[in-house]
C-alpha cells in the first residue's frame, strides 16, 4: 500500500475509535450541549421582547431577536463541543495510549486527524440539533439563497476545524481531563463577549475593540448575513482569516507536540 493509502486507512480506524467514544460516554457531549440550549431558551423566552425592541427599534417582539441570536447561539455550540475534544486528547495523552500508539507501526498523524475529524462531526452535529431547537422556537431564514445556505454551512464546518486544532494542542499540554477543560474555556467564554447576543455598537466605548477584535465577532456576523440574507461587508474576509490561522496555529502546536519525545 501506498503511503496515502495507509494514512487514510489508520486515519479512518482512529476516526471510528473517537466517535465509538462518543457513543459509549455521551454525558461529555450532552452537557455542553445544555448551554448554548439553555442560553437559547432565556434569552428568547426571558428577555427576547425586551431585546427584540432595542435592536429593531421598533415594538416589542421576540421574533427579531431570535433572528439576531440564533447565528452566534450556533457558533457558540461549535466552541462548547471541541472543548470535549480538548478533554478526550488529554485523556488519551494522561493514560498512556498516545505512547502506546508511538511504538505502533501506524501512521503519526492518524491520532491527531481521527480526534479532529471525530470533533468536527461532532460540531456539526451539535450545531444541527440546536438549530432544530431554534427553529422550534420560531426562527426562519427564509432570505438566505442556496449559495448563502452552502456557505453558511462551509463557514460552520471551517470554523469547527479551527477550533478543534486549538482544543486538540490545549489538550496535548494538559496534565489532566480536568486541566484541559479549563485552558479550554476561552472557546466558550469569547461568544459571551462578542456581538453574539447584543450589536458591537451598542457596547461601552472601551469594550467595543475587545469584541471586534477577536475570531467570533466577524464568524458570527458573517454567518448572520448569510442565514438573514444581508450583506457581510468585510467579515466574511475576516472570518475566513481567522479560521485560517486558528487552523495552522493549532495544527503546528499539535503537530509539534506530538511529535516530541516523551520525557
Amino acid at each position: 500500500m501506498s503511503s496515502l493509502s495507509l494514512a487514510v486507512r489508520d486515519s479512518t480506524t482512529m476516526l471510528r475509535r473517537n466517535l465509538l467514544h462518543v457513543r459509549r460516554y455521551p454525558s461529555l457531549t450532552l452537557n455542553l450541549l445544555l448551554t448554548p440550549v439553555m442560553l437559547l431558551l432565556l434569552f428568547v423566552y426571558v428577555f427576547g421582547d425586551v431585546m427584540s425592541a432595542g435592536i429593531g427599534g421598533g415594538g416589542a417582539d421576540r421574533s427579531e431577536y431570535i433572528a439576531y441570536l440564533v447565528p452566534g447561539v450556533l457558533l457558540m455550540t461549535v466552541g462548547g463541543t471541541t472543548v470535549g475534544s480538548a478533554v478526550s486528547v488529554s485523556m488519551d495523552m494522561s493514560e498512556g495510549i498516545i505512547a502506546r500508539f508511538r511504538t505502533m507501526a501506524i501512521h503519526r498523524g492518524s491520532v491527531l486527524v481521527g480526534h479532529v475529524v471525530g470533533s468536527v462531526l461532532q460540531c456539526v452535529m451539535s450545531v444541527l440539533l440546536v438549530g432544530a431547537v431554534a427553529v422550534a422556537m420560531g426562527f426562519r431564514a427564509t432570505d438566505a439563497t442556496a449559495v448563502e445556505w452552502i456557505a453558511a454551512f462551509g463557514l460552520l464546518v471551517l470554523f469547527s476545524l479551527a477550533l478543534t486544532w486549538i482544543a486538540v494542542g490545549m489538550g496535548m499540554v494538559s496534565p489532566n481531563a480536568e486541566a484541559a477543560s479549563n485552558n479550554a474555556l476561552p472557546l466558550i467564554f469569547l461568544p459571551l463577549i462578542s456581538s453574539a447576543f447584543v450589536p458591537v455598537d451598542a457596547m461601552p466605548g472601551w469594550f467595543q475593540p475587545i469584541a471586534e477584535y477577536q475570531p467570533f465577532t466577524p464568524a458570527i456576523e458573517t454567518l448572520r448575513g448569510l442565514l438573514l440574507g444581508t450583506g457581510i461587508g468585510h467579515d466574511g474576509w475576516l472570518a475566513v482569516g481567522w479560521c485560517l490561522a486558528l487552523c495552522a496555529l493549532g495544527y503546528f502546536w499539535s503537530k509539534s507536540v506530538f511529535d516530541r519525545d516523551p520525557k
